[in-house]
């Protein structure tokens, strides 16, 4: 077909009937989207995570029947949920019994197995919503096209077998004019065990799908009316964004604008493919598009803010002079998998915020004993927590003066524990304490937005 859109639905877009009907009407209303992609229904990977840590029976069956209701509620409002209730008893089944394994011994492996019943089953629903409103759709094990590697809880797609996966299977049903409903955030490594893409990745599976398929477009249906200079929440008067550069969208969803996965924008970026954000709740409302070059393009474009962040501070007077000492700590941060947000360095120390993400990570365990460690025979280790990274979005930041004085005169009653600026020109990020970070986005709308 000659328009191609891939429409995917965050949780909040499937959480029960009424909001499936709703994206169900989307999806109805707009004969380019022929590929779906669905997360879980709201609340159901927290559910699935936390009995993927191990519980004892009465957790484990408390954590069950949570997630037998949010699925029961929904089955319930279907004229006939005879198709469909034996399939999603079967998936709980599966989940109870992957639970009871949880509880005897946990693994990454097993987490993965888990959480991605979730998908499954809104999916499954989502099938027979749009049969009830006299639509005809394909239910895709979305784990038969993407491949990825064994890094389960933030998996790596593998493109090459991906594009194979998808020209052999998906492809075919498209070209027969099939709409396709099908699962975010999941996929299959070499040996057939269920991966995950990490916490959000139902976006990044959408973006994949139509790179595979050189779609026109990626559709993101979330409960927000686009992307805002801030988060509505923090800032009432925080304004929505028409069009941004996949640059500033990338910046936002890394430093904690939750509208888009980071990594969405990955194939996008690749193959210049527009990504839309808007409301299944409101479509009307309109929303934002991501682009490759928007014009224009302002000095400030948004601020994000990402909460309870780590920073590791690792000190020595080996560092004065010598060589290779960052190496050395980078090399070890890599074997343990950890990923570094922002960097800043003295002649004997250096500080680093790190990244929390991850599919069932809580960041409890981010920093395990065996890095500790390893860290502490290089030098001297500080961890502090209670601390939140608000980033400043823009362009070309490093060339307009004042921009340092504007901020600073604005926080100037604020204790700012760290900052980069000048290593990217589309942000200047902060580090301060949790109980001011709210206070301080604020101030900075204020005096940069309204």
């Amino acid at each position: 077909m000659s328009h191609l859109s891939i429409a995917k639905f965050g949780g909040t877009s499937v959480a029960n009937y009424n909001a499936m009907y709703a994206s169900a009407k989307i999806v109805i209303n707009d004969p380019n989207t022929r590929v779906v992609v669905l997360s879980a229904s709201a609340g159901i990977t927290n559910l699935l995570v936390s009995l993927a840590n191990g519980r004892d029976l009465a957790e484990r069956t408390k954590l069950i029947n949570e997630v037998r209701q949010i699925q029961e509620n929904i089955l319930s409002e279907l004229k006939d949920d005879s198709g469909v209730r034996y399939k999603i008893e079967k998936l709980l089944a599966n989940i109870e019994a992957l639970a009871e394994a949880a509880s005897l011994a946990t693994s990454l492996a097993l987490t993965d197995e888990l959480i991605s019943h979730g998908e499954m089953m809104s999916s499954l629903i989502f099938v027979e919503i749009l049969r009830e409103l006299n639509t005809t759709a394909t239910w895709l094990d979305i784990r038969t096209v993407i491949a990825t590697d064994s890094h389960f809880g933030k998996a790596i797609p593998q493109d090459k077998k991906t594009q194979q996966h998808s020209d052999q299977i998906l492809k075919p049903l498209i070209d027969r004019g099939e709409l396709i409903i099908t699962q975010g955030f999941i996929g299959r490594d070499e040996q057939g065990k269920t991966t995950t893409l990490g916490r959000g990745g139902s976006d990044y599976s959408a973006a994949l799908l139509a790179e595979v398929l050189n779609a026109k477009d990626v559709l993101i249906w979330t409960d927000v009316a686009g992307i805002y200079t801030t988060d509505p929440r923090i800032v009432p008067n925080a304004k929505r964004i028409d069009t941004m550069s996949f640059c500033e969208a990338a910046e936002m969803a890394t430093f904690g604008a939750k509208v888009l996965h980071p990594a969405t924008l990955l194939p996008a970026v690749r193959s210049n493919i527009p990504v839309y954000v808007g409301s299944s709740k409101a479509p009307e409302a309109g929303g934002t598009w991501v682009v490759r070059d928007p014009q224009p393009r302002p000095t400030f474009r948004a601020i994000a803010l990402r909460r309870d962040q780590v920073l590791l501070t690792l000190s020595s007077l080996n560092m004065l002079h010598a060589q290779g000492f960052l190496a050395k700590v980078f090399t070890l941060l890599a074997k343990y998998k950890i990923s570094v947000d922002v960097v800043t360095t003295s002649e004997v120390s250096i500080a680093l915020t790190l990244d929390k993400t991850g599919s069932a990570s809580s960041g409890n365990n981010l920093l395990s004993t065996d890095l500790i460690d390893e860290l502490t025979k290089l030098c001297s280790v500080k961890i502090d927590h209670d601390l939140s990274l608000v980033a400043l979005i823009g362009n070309e930041l490093h060339t307009h003066s004042g921009i340092a004085k504007r901020i600073f005169d604005t926080l100037e009653n604020y204790n700012i524990r760290s900052i980069c600026y000048g290593a990217s020109t589309n942000n200047i990020c902060m580090l301060v304490h949790n109980e001011n970070a709210d206070a301080i986005v604020s101030a900075l709308h204020r005096s940069l937005f309204e």
